[in-house]
């Protein structure tokens, strides 16, 4: 469906029915309490490579490090994710044995079917992109402007930037929001060798369509890339390794983040030793730091800092890449999201 179109169906109030059915919650039925307190993430089964689902797997496995019991419960029997390695502890949705002291933590995709799921469960929704928690949700609806009215058992709201947070803490204001911080894998993403790269510009395809086309067409026009020294490397359709292996040998990063919940991406490609240019997305305001990267408003600046940045020597782009990697993988770090973690899932296990 086309964007325009299915916008004007959702301010009518007659989005269909099959644009609804995925983001409704499987049916659980809540047991009686007992024993230790169990946390489960439920979590879509798509095929393809997700961010926020592999951010859900590590949540369950530092939270079975910390000695809290913990599984992915995807909306699917027997699916697992297979386009990174994991061997997280997963619950098949048939043997599922939910108690009344369990807690269920719901991404925010699912947020329209938020009132089918039982008022005894224990619930924690985690949202990892604020900008869309209204998505599917018609402006002539019961829940519209508060998706979350008439659900009981909400224990928090958790998302993954200091922007979401801040959005969401305007939008639910009787709600408690709490940011538990994203990860850059360091075995995955980090400079590489000496001389690893490349005259090659990384970019992910998937954001801004149309100021991508325009930005490519605009750069050809420059004349910037008429010597054929630098090449645009499209970073899509990989596994998490073979992105980590592609944006080790870029130089450069176009970020075309937009209305992003973190900007993993351009987080990845800094860490990987990449100088990036372009879009913060709301959430990456927080680690677009002008020392080590060019942060832009409009297209117009994308244009004028990819040139400079072509222009300025080898050495000097290599060195702000090392400055950006020790950055990010100082600060979005496995110790940074267990002490988030555990800051969290103390108060939530003594709440009941």
């Amino acid at each position: 469906m086309h964007i325009k179109s299915w916008a004007r169906k959702k301010v009518q109030g007659i989005v269909g029915a099959s644009d609804l059915k995925w983001r409704r919650p499987p049916v659980i039925d809540v047991r009686p309490s007992g024993g230790e307190t169990r946390v489960y993430y439920l979590a879509p089964s798509g095929m393809t490579p997700s961010g926020g689902v592999r951010v859900i797997y590590r949540h369950v496995d530092m939270l079975n490090s910390m000695g809290i019991s913990a599984a992915v419960l995807h909306d699917r029997n027997g699916f697992r994710c297979g386009w990174f390695e994991n061997d997280t502890r997963l619950q098949q949705l048939d043997s599922l044995h939910f108690r009344a002291n369990d807690i269920l933590v719901v991404p925010e995709c699912y947020g329209p079917g938020l009132q089918f799921l039982p008022d005894d469960c224990r619930k924690m929704i985690f949202n990892q992109n604020a900008h869309h928690t209204f998505d599917q949700i018609p402006l002539n609806s019961s829940t519209a402007g508060h998706p979350l009215a008439g659900v009981h058992n909400i224990l928090s709201l958790m998302t993954v930037s200091e922007d979401n947070a801040e959005l969401l803490e305007y939008a639910f204001p009787d709600v408690r929001v709490e940011v538990v911080r994203n990860v850059v894998d360091s075995k995955l993403f980090h400079p590489g060798l000496e001389g690893q790269h490349r005259h090659a510009i990384g970019y992910v395809p998937t954001r801004r369509a149309h100021e991508l086309d325009q930005f490519l067409h605009i750069m050809r026009a420059s004349g910037a890339l008429d010597d054929g020294q630098w090449e645009f490397l499209p970073v899509t359709g990989m596994s998490e390794l073979q992105v980590g292996q592609a944006l080790q040998t870029c130089q450069l990063f176009v970020s075309l983040s937009e209305h992003e919940g973190f900007g993993l991406p351009a987080a990845e490609a800094m860490a990987s030793g990449c100088y990036v240019v372009g879009f913060a997305g709301g959430g990456g305001r927080e680690f677009f730091d002008p020392s080590y990267c060019a942060p832009v408003e409009d297209l117009t600046g994308l244009v004028r800092e990819t040139i400079a940045a072509l222009d300025r020597p080898q050495s000097e782009l290599a060195e702000l890449g090392r400055k950006a990697s020790a950055e990010i993988l100082g600060r979005y770090s496995l110790d940074g999201l267990r002490v988030d973690l555990e800051r969290i899932y103390e108060r939530v296990l003594w709440s009941g």
